[in-house]
């Protein structure tokens, strides 16, 4: 493991961990793309694993997350959008840069692999793997849920941001607390069906999904009341042109009681590893 820095076009610094890979040689580059909220240390065990397979891999925080908010969280101004149009792409950029190779492998967890038709540089990725990557519409979730998810989004959110400053998501179990733009544009993307196509041409004026020919593999759980079939569909069209293959992992098919929507990077899944593995090896 070796602590980083991350410079962006606009000057923002990330930090983020290397894991070279455990033999010589390398068998490829893999970028992890972390979900809303969560920090790079909640995957530190699935990259030394992967580091043990003989990949490079590098995962990071995004800006106003973990080891990368600089300052207090209330004055933090940073948006949802530039994780995928700022951050992902300086990420991307360090990794090959570091290791030589002309392209890299991203593994991109719920948010992390929903945004890639915001990167100038997506000509840079050979596979994307997104693991419970789906676009989180409320509509396309079991009706119990989505009327939580709609009263955490449209009330809960909002009302922490206007007390505090900053969305205290960490008090319901959703990760680390949220910028304030980065929450509200969360909310407004999985409000409708198509989720960053909402703000094509309001705040994102680059849109690359129609350019956007790399291989996806959709890895989700049956159980995962996120990433529905509905909302794994949905994702999925915004990239008409790319090749795109769905992995549907039944818990019980692995022992489990359940997976969800998080717990696949848990080493306490970790049978599951493999087949996040063998989608890289589809390279």
């Amino acid at each position: 493991m070796e602590s980083i820095e991350i410079t962006c076009a606009d000057g923002y610094c990330l930090r983020g961990t290397f894991f070279a890979a455990a033999q010589q040689a390398s068998r490829a580059s893999v970028l992890i793309c972390p979900a809303t909220g969560v920090p790079q240390t909640f995957y530190f065990k699935f990259c030394g694993w992967l580091a043990d397979q003989g990949y490079d891999v590098l995962v990071f925080d995004y800006r106003g997350i973990g080891r990368s908010l600089h300052g207090d969280l209330r004055d933090c101004e940073v948006s949802l959008q530039e994780w995928g149009e700022l951050d992902q792409v300086a990420a991307l950029d360090w990794l090959l840069e570091r290791t030589g190779h002309p392209q890299a492998l991203m593994i991109g967890h719920s948010a992390g692999g929903q945004m890639m038709g915001l990167l100038p540089n997506h000509q840079k990725i050979a596979r994307v793997i997104s693991v419970a990557g789906s676009t989180g519409y409320f509509g396309g979730m079991p009706a119990t849920r989505r009327v939580i998810a709609s009263l955490v989004m449209k009330a809960y959110l909002p009302a922490t941001v206007r007390l505090f400053r900053y969305a205290r998501t960490s008090a319901i179990g959703l990760g680390e607390d949220l910028p304030r733009r980065v929450a509200l544009q969360w909310r407004d993307w999985c409000n409708r069906p198509g989720y960053v196509l909402n703000a094509i041409g309001r705040t994102v004026s680059r849109d690359y999904h129609a350019e956007f020919r790399t291989p996806i593999t959709l890895v989700h759980a049956a159980d995962d009341w996120i990433a529905t079939t509905a909302n794994v569909n949905d994702l999925l069209r915004l990239y008409p042109n790319a090749p795109k293959q769905v992995i549907r992992l039944e818990p019980k098919s692995f022992g489990y009681r359940s997976i969800g929507h998080i717990d696949i990077f848990r080493s306490s899944r970790q049978k599951v590893w493999p087949v996040i593995q063998q989608a890289l090896q589809a390279a």
